[in-house]
């Protein structure tokens, strides 16, 4: 039986977990990426429980979490501190993004060819090829046309890891007037990330300007957000416009198919860009193994569509919430009563018997 060719367009995180998960006695694959190496800066990502078992599929959860950090608890705060409302963790595991590549390129078979340099265009001559180039997909715009191209938000997106773990109390999302920031443990210090309106880029953004704004942006929060700004510097740090893709009713075209952030990039409010790209990447995976890839896509359209645009949209009401300019007080007053309620509703749940 002949292989059939795939190639997959880029090599990050859906892109390798595609090609660590696609059967090699079945497929020639290519990835394409223009990356030269693995990035040596990136903050930590949450993996939910429906991506761990992407990467138990992929043969790297127990890795992943050997080099991780189990997120147990945190709160949305007020800038002071003052906790608005305490949340539990899932079970979310969190893994530095470098860490999480060099991971998932472990899971790829040395069968798979490995092409480097930007791919403008596509040759059609594989049986499938895979969108896995990000918001700003070639594949997407080239065969899904001009309305799928992605777009500029108002925010900017500013995040880093400095050392030290973050006291508990400290930990969780810092809600003020258009901005958030958020704190979090990771592996040998603390990971943090900040977002609010601003005119800086909205392609290149220069890290070092990025940091100075960010920084005299919160400098009224409380002193756990400040004290990690001070130790912020650009090498450990990224900044960048945040970037959608408009809503798609389909992510397969012909022979074509979109994972990832190719497919519905999304605000970072829900956490759930990664997980999706990782999930897309297995179940589109798993599917081509076991069925024709005409099968494999038509079922890929009806796992993958609904619930990710479902999440693009959770994502994007989550942020006009946490980043509401003008109705805050009524924001952080509905906030405290919720928490009031959860909390109600935990101590009963202890007492009872």
């Amino acid at each position: 039986m002949a292989m059939e060719k795939v190639d997959i367009i880029g090599g990050g995180i859906a892109g390798l977990a595609l090609a660590g998960m696609l059967d090699p006695g079945r497929f020639d694959v290519t990835v394409y990426e223009q990356r030269t190496e693995l990035p040596a800066v990136g903050t930590t990502l949450a993996m939910w429980p429906e991506a761990q078992q992407a990467l138990s599929r992929l043969g790297i959860l127990g890795a992943v979490r050997s080099r991780g950090a189990i997120i147990k608890a945190g709160a949305l705060r007020r800038p002071s501190g003052e906790a608005l409302l305490s949340m539990e963790g899932e079970g979310l595991l969190g893994v530095s993004r470098p860490e999480l590549l060099r991971l998932l390129d472990t899971a790829v078979p040395a069968s798979v060819h490995r092409v480097g340099g930007r791919a403008d265009s596509l040759s059609g001559a594989a049986a499938l090829t895979v969108g896995a180039d990000g918001v700003n997909s070639i594949v997407r715009r080239n065969s899904w046309g001009r309305r799928s191209a992605a777009k500029p938000t108002p925010f900017l997106a500013v995040r880093g890891v400095v050392p030290g773990t973050p006291s508990p109390q400290d930990v969780g999302e810092y809600w003020g007037r258009g901005e958030i920031f958020g704190l979090a443990p990771a592996i040998g210090g603390s990971n943090w990330y900040a977002s609010f309106r601003s005119e800086l880029g909205p392609d290149k953004v220069d890290v070092a300007e990025a940091l100075e704004v960010t920084r005299q942006r919160y400098a009224n929060y409380s002193s756990a957000v400040r004290d990690v700004l001070s130790q912020a510097n650009p090498d450990t740090s990224l900044a960048q416009r945040i970037w959608t893709t408009p809503p798609m009713g389909r992510y397969t075209h012909g022979n074509l198919a979109l994972v990832g952030d190719a497919a519905h990039a999304m605000t970072p409010n829900l956490g759930r860009g990664a997980c999706e790209a990782l999930i897309d990447a297995v179940t589109l995976g798993g599917l081509l193994n076991n069925h024709s890839v005409d099968q494999a896509l038509a079922a890929y359209n009806r796992r993958r569509v609904f619930r990710t645009q479902l999440l693009r949209l959770a994502s994007s009401a989550m942020g006009t919430v946490a980043l509401a300019q003008g109705a805050q007080l009524w924001r952080d007053a509905l906030l405290t009563q919720v928490g009031k309620r959860v909390g109600g509703n935990r101590e009963g749940a202890g007492t009872s018997k």
